[in-house]
């Protein structure tokens, strides 16, 4: 099922951001009552993902430049986590994802596993993501630090321009698979090349091998790790509570997408969308293909998403089981309901900001942190 969703559902905002929104995507429905508080918790410059680390009040930030900044949100105590890679910092690259094993959430923080991604420079002026692992080490917030820290996985061909790195990480509801989305960086036919793993989501081992019974694992090499191909830009990955890995990516100019991950799938890009090239040239429509994976919502005009997650917590109860993600060029956060393997937009909140990444805090609060320079992290709640 494809769903076009043009409609744009308003709320309104607390007062200190209602007027600054006026600008914003809000379609022609008045705000019958305020969706949630909003209260800032602090400032960030460029950051790329917030995440806290599972069973803690401890949340972690990536700022694009290359710093990892580490938050006690009981105290609002901020520090700052050594040992990150070096990054190749520009354009769309820079400090990525930050994430932790589900399965070490009743360890302590000091000693767990960390995984990052970042942009990494290569030869001739080319880069591409890359993924790595260690272990922290944090006896108090203003004291943290990486340990071990190794390469487990690059994107196996490194190009040049700055954009569509994607690397966004998660891991599946057992917790013995990393999935990793890796963007085509602009280049579109490589999403169709089985050889390499740009415009691929790719399922791993925990230390970045390639996963067994992978669809392609008879292959050999980089086709082995490749889990589902021909996506673009993919910046958003949520399992549901049926286990189902679902995935957001920004279209060209129009034709975003939400998708339902499947083994072996293949999405289309570039073959199909429904957007166009940016300079107006036409791109076959995704019906057009039917033997292609067809989206399950597709957005024109786009939502640039950056960010997604699926609720699980009580504080926002009719919210549980659906999806919220955030997005840049229409400064709200998108809310989507599932109904198996259908799904639709059901809700808008404007920002008077671009969005960049959200997360659920361990008492079911949204955290959400602006885009850009001296972006805010505010923190969601009932109203």
């Amino acid at each position: 099922m494809t769903t076009h969703s043009h409609a744009l559902i308003a709320f309104s905002l607390p007062a200190a951001l209602l007027a600054s929104c006026a600008n914003a995507e809000t379609g022609n429905n008045a705000a019958a009552e305020a969706a949630f508080a909003t209260a800032t918790i602090g400032e960030f410059d460029e950051p790329w993902a917030i995440r806290f680390a599972p069973g803690t009040e401890t949340l972690f930030i990536t700022e694009k430049a290359g710093t990892l900044k580490v938050m006690d949100t009981k105290t609002g105590t901020i520090g700052i986590v050594e040992g990150v890679p070096e990054v190749d910092y520009g354009g769309q690259g820079g400090l990525g994802d930050v994430a932790f094993l589900p399965g070490e959430a009743s360890q302590p923080l000091d000693g767990r596993i960390i995984y990052l991604t970042w942009a990494e420079a290569g030869d001739n002026d080319t880069r591409g993501a890359a993924a790595g692992r260690g272990v922290l080490v944090c006896p108090a917030i203003t004291d943290c630090r990486i340990k071990e820290f190794a390469v487990i996985w690059r994107q196996d061909e490194k190009v040049t321009g700055r954009g569509h790195y994607s690397h966004r990480i998660t891991f599946d509801p057992n917790g013995r698979h990393m999935y990793i989305a890796s963007g085509e960086r602009q280049k579109m036919l490589p999403a169709q090349d089985l050889s390499n793993n740009l415009g691929t989501i790719v399922r791993l081992k925990l230390d970045g091998a390639p996963a067994k019974e992978n669809p392609f694992e008879a292959r050999g090499g980089t086709s082995a790790q490749i889990f589902s191909y021909g996506h673009r830009n993919i910046l958003g990955m949520a399992w549901d509570a049926s286990g189902r890995l679902w995935e957001v990516e920004h279209g060209p100019a129009g034709g975003d997408e939400l998708n339902l991950v499947k083994r072996a799938a293949n999405y289309g890009w570039p073959l199909v969308s429904d957007g166009d090239h940016y300079n107006g040239d036409k791109i076959p429509a995704n019906a057009t293909r039917p033997d292609l994976t067809q989206p399950v919502i597709n957005w024109t005009p786009v939502i640039a998403p950056s960010d997604m997650l699926i609720y699980s917590g009580k504080m926002f109860g009719p919210w549980k089981g659906e999806a919220l993600i955030t997005g840049l060029s229409t400064q709200a956060i998108i809310r989507v309901s599932f109904d198996g393997e259908t799904a639709r937009e059901t809700a808008r909140y404007p920002f008077a900001r671009r969005l960049r990444s959200l997360t659920e805090g361990p008492d079911g609060a949204v955290w959400v942190a602006e885009d850009g320079k001296s972006a805010r992290l505010l923190k969601l709640t009932p109203q």
